[in-house]
């Protein structure tokens, strides 16, 4: 007959038994769920020498993006892109060309914040001639088709050379409207070619 010493015995045994299972169980679970998931300060994903085109929902060509890095996080679905070279397509016949030491896409590709060494160049087309802007920051809203900056900027076009604080410019028909503190001066030889 088992006596009521080894019940208590063989209870506690399994009890222990039990008890080290869970815990390394637990152990384990907390040590997978550090490593797999993400939290929204963290990047859930990066890439390398990254090329990518990106187009609308009519399927036409609106994007293409060329960085040697850029880092994805989920919060707002934010990615930072390093000294991106970013081509965008509109009904202009030619491209707009936008580089910059750094760039911050928000909310997939609804809002990029182009900063450091921002350069902006259109070739010239049949409306408009070719033109270049410098400046510090740029904001572009590829849907609503405009690109803007509160910073100082510099602007040239065939014999001009601008320099004014703020402009905002629509990428579709090339127009560029300066916001303040706008100054021309007349160099000839400026953009000879395109």
């Amino acid at each position: 007959m088992i006596s009521i010493r080894n019940i208590i015995i063989l209870f506690l045994f399994t009890a222990a038994l039990m008890l080290s299972g869970w815990s390394i169980f637990i152990s384990n679970h907390n040590h997978d769920k550090k490593y797999f998931s993400h939290h929204d300060d963290e990047p859930d994903a990066y890439m390398e020498n990254v090329s990518a085109t990106i187009f609308n929902k009519a399927g036409t060509l609106s994007l293409k993006v060329t960085t040697p890095k850029l880092v994805h996080y989920v919060l707002n679905d934010t990615t930072y892109v390093l000294k991106p070279d970013v081509t965008i397509y509109r009904n202009s016949p030619k491209p707009w060309y936008i580089n910059s030491d750094f760039a911050k896409s928000t909310g997939g590709s609804t809002q990029i914040l182009f900063w450091e060494h921002v350069l902006i160049h259109h070739p010239a087309d049949t409306q408009n001639p070719i033109t270049t802007m410098e400046t510090a920051t740029l904001t572009v809203y590829p849907d609503k088709e405009i690109a803007a900056t509160d910073q100082p900027v510099i602007i040239q076009q065939p014999d001009t050379i601008v320099h004014a604080i703020g402009m905002l410019a629509n990428m579709n028909d090339g127009t560029v409207k300066l916001l303040s503190k706008a100054q021309g001066e007349y160099v000839p030889g400026t953009h000879q070619a395109n």
